[in-house]
């Protein structure tokens, strides 16, 4: 290989920031200086060395009016993200989840910059909802990687090569975690119940969720002035939760940091969560929650209309089994989430017992499975081998392998 490799990742929310970011420290890993990116990504991304021409946080939306709403705005900058393409010539774009946004920029890279191979990280839930989105998987792209075994077949029935790299939130190392350091950090003695409230990731989250999240939070420390409340703040909407928390009656400590959300995770006694990849890692955590999500009226609308799934979040998915209590919409209101929480807060063999149907569940979905991100890199590294980009005699760094 004359030249590196040059590889695109494209990320627009905080979780696929990490994706990204997990992705790239393996890429460099296995190839060293034999790979250069480009790419648009939040602060984790930032931190491995990929510039992004604009604040990824102006696009933290899910649902299809949350979307409408910032139409102008997500046409700019999707036309930002192909003009990079084009003018850097990456050999392969790796878009990463965020399926309305990525695969417009697909549909696009592949009529402007058709020699650009194109990975789709983190495949579209067609198994929940609209199916015919594995279709357009494959006339868009090159290859695909889900998070989960039982995705791939969908794809592969529509002719595109699919590999199941696995779920990093599955593989959150928590030995690390010192829940002490949070205890000491709060002023919460050993006995103190902590409540940890996770909001989500999304603008839209915070404005629609972390109000009811709000009311049941302050509604158990009333009824319980020895408990503790800890937010953790995604870096894309961390701004706007620690001006909301600043003003709640009670006080809460917004954590930020890798380490120190780990800290508050593995010390929570239960959790009140916003339904996202937040969920899974508490349950690997092993803490167990309450779950509540609010999107537009509108989305909610049509989302019941079309998903075929009984349950929102995905070890409840997998189980078939409402393990945490969900309340969605209209339910997701401060004093339903209050009792849903009060009822966990008093019952330790409640909460012993949730906390092993979680991880239960969660082994049907790839507890343990081998590190997500090299896997991930595997793909990347054989398609650039398949069009020839990367040498067969090329070796791995550190690793000795041929690839």
């Amino acid at each position: 290989m004359n030249r590196p490799l040059r590889v695109m990742l494209v990320a627009v929310e905080a979780s696929a920031d990490t994706l990204g970011a997990g992705l790239a420290r393996a890429l460099k890993a296995r190839l060293g200086e034999a790979v250069e990116f480009i790419g648009v990504g939040g602060a984790k991304m930032a931190a491995e060395g990929i510039a992004s021409p604009f604040d990824i946080a102006e696009l933290s939306l899910v649902g299809l009016f949350e979307i409408v709403g910032v139409v102008p705005l997500a046409l700019r900058l999707l036309e930002e993200t192909v003009r990079l393409a084009e003018s850097e010539k990456p050999d392969i774009a790796v878009l990463i989840d965020s399926w309305e946004f990525m695969w417009r920029v697909g549909r696009r890279l592949r009529l402007r910059a058709p020699d650009v191979a194109l990975v789709k990280y983190v495949t579209p839930q067609v198994w929940a909802t609209r199916p015919g989105r594995a279709r357009v998987v494959a006339r868009i792209f090159d290859r695909a990687m889900t998070l989960f075994d039982f995705e791939t077949r969908f794809f592969e029935a529509e002719g595109i090569a699919t590999t199941s790299v696995g779920n990093p939130a599955l593989g959150r190392d928590f030995s690390g975690a010192d829940t002490t350091r949070l205890r000491e950090a709060i002023g919460a003695g050993l006995d103190d119940p902590i409540l940890l409230v996770a909001p989500g990731s999304r603008r839209s989250e915070i404005k629609r969720v972390l109000p009811a999240f709000e009311d049941a939070a302050m509604r158990l420390a009333d009824a319980n002035p020895r408990l503790r409340i800890v937010v953790p703040a995604a870096d894309t909407v961390a701004t706007e939760v620690k001006a909301r928390v600043a003003g709640w009656r009670h006080r809460a400590r917004v954590v930020e940091g890798e380490s120190d959300k780990l800290d508050a995770m593995r010390a929570a006694t239960i959790a009140i969560a916003c339904s996202g990849t937040v969920t899974t890692e508490l349950a690997v955590a092993g803490c167990p929650m309450v779950v509540g999500y609010c999107g537009h009226p509108a989305t909610a609308l049509v989302a019941r209309a079309i998903i075929r799934t009984r349950y929102f979040t995905l070890f409840n998915i997998a189980a078939d089994e409402e393990i945490a209590p969900e309340f969605l919409q209209e339910r997701c209101n401060g004093p339903e989430l209050a009792a849903a929480a009060a009822t966990l807060l008093a019952d330790p063999d409640r909460r012993a017992v949730q906390a092993q149907k979680q991880t239960a569940a969660l082994a049907r979905l790839g507890l343990g499975k081998a590190d997500p991100f090299e896997a991930a890199a595997e793909v990347v590294i054989g398609l650039a081998r398949e069009r020839g980009v990367i040498d067969a005699e090329i070796r791995s760094c550190g690793s000795g392998r041929s690839i």
